[in-house]
């Protein structure tokens, strides 16, 4: 019955406009009608590792006439970053010939590894797996065309425990349209006008041992890129999109304890494009959550920006933490909450040990509360 409609569909469609072509997506049994077919291939979230991606798409690729693919990618907690974003992925199995998403897959419990149930959500890895299927489909020529699923994060009435309660946090923009790391990385690839962007600038506090090496990456569509360290040239890297990660724009480097400055001087066709950031080096050692703490990071006559932080009993903030925060207000003000976005929900998983919430005034004064499981619920007065 469904085959029929989709054939009357396709049939019409050439009717009324022979010169455009029928698509659909993640219709298997279907894909041999339409002119283009995009086939569900999640490699690196649903199913498998992102570096199957090629052999995956290679094999749907040979089942239709033409192959375009807007399935693929995986969610991020918009202000989540990590130092190691493949801790517990080591137990996912690759899969050459299938990526595809199932039933249960969405879930964050049962079924294989995945890092869609196992990962950290974190932007540090999403970066990494979009970068691999850019770097990968300008070797596809048997590639149709390409979009990426979704532009934008949005609501969803299946996935309460996310990060973000009832969001599908798949965007490269939060619902906002406030930008993730991950849409520099889609610039870098697919613009023309020069950009450069350093990874990092929802990233304030970085952590690890005393000299330890980190790397740096750049994101950029610039021919060569020169890396500042605290003032200090790291060198110049020349543009290669095949050398993964980053297309090569990457430095390894030891940061200094406290504050950094990062700063980049990149060039295309003359034109020349800048990009700074700077980020704390924590070297102590934190434990598990003990206290949380808030406090207010922006105000004004008319708001107040609020920071829950998670610290452990020595006061130093749990970096890697992804508790749960609760907010809530007291007084004739009221939180700007339920817009679906990190910093605007009144439950939220901690990003790196924190959440921020904004308070709308009114009143003389307001009480503002954040809360998770086990720990003493903090409060402060605003006036």
């Amino acid at each position: 019955m469904i085959r029929e409609y989709m054939s009357e569909l396709h049939n019409l469609s050439h009717k009324l406009d022979y010169t455009r072509l029928t698509a659909i997506r993640r219709c298997d049994f279907c894909k041999d009608i339409v002119d283009v077919y995009s086939p569900s291939i999640w490699a690196g979230w649903y199913r498998g590792i992102y570096t199957d991606y090629k052999s995956v798409s290679y094999h749907e690729m040979q089942q239709v006439d033409h192959f375009l693919h807007v399935e693929w990618g995986g969610d991020n907690h918009a202000g989540r970053n990590a130092e190691d974003p493949y801790i517990n992925l080591d137990k996912i199995e690759s899969r050459e010939k299938q990526a595809d998403e199932r039933s249960g897959d969405a879930s964050l419990y049962g079924d294989t590894a995945r890092a869609s149930r196992d990962g950290d959500w974190s932007e540090s890895y999403i970066v990494d797996l979009i970068d691999w299927h850019l770097k990968e489909q300008e070797t596809m020529p048997w590639l149709t065309g390409a979009a990426y699923w979704p532009f934008k994060d949005f609501s969803t009435p299946v996935r309460p425990i996310n990060p973000v309660p009832y969001m599908n946090q798949k965007g490269v923009v939060e619902r906002d349209f406030t930008k993730k790391e991950a849409f520099y990385v889609f610039q870098s690839y697919w613009t023309d006008n020069p950009m450069v962007r350093i990874y990092g600038h929802n990233w304030p506090i970085r952590w690890g041992e005393e000299g330890e090496i980190k790397t740096l990456k750049i994101y950029s569509n610039c021919n060569e890129a020169e890396l500042f360290l605290n003032g200090v040239s790291l060198g110049k890297r020349i543009r290669d999109s095949q050398d993964f990660p980053a297309a090569g724009l990457r430095w390894d480097t030891p940061f200094k304890n406290g504050e950094n400055n990062v700063k980049v001087i990149a060039q295309k066709d003359g034109a020349t494009v800048t990009d700074e950031i700077s980020f704390y080096y924590e070297t102590r050692k934190f434990g598990e959550e003990a206290n949380i703490k808030l406090k207010i990071t922006e105000e004004t006559s008319e708001y107040a920006w609020l920071e829950a932080e998670f610290t452990d009993k020595n006061g130093v903030r749990c970096l890697t933490s992804s508790k749960v925060l609760n907010f809530n207000s007291i007084g004739d003000g009221h939180l700007v909450v339920n817009m679906g976005t990190s910093d605007a929900s009144k439950k939220v998983q901690a990003y790196n040990g924190r959440a921020l919430i904004k308070l709308i005034k009114a009143g003389k004064k307001n009480i503002v509360t954040a809360s998770a499981d086990g720990l003493e619920t903090a409060f402060i007065e605003i006036k």
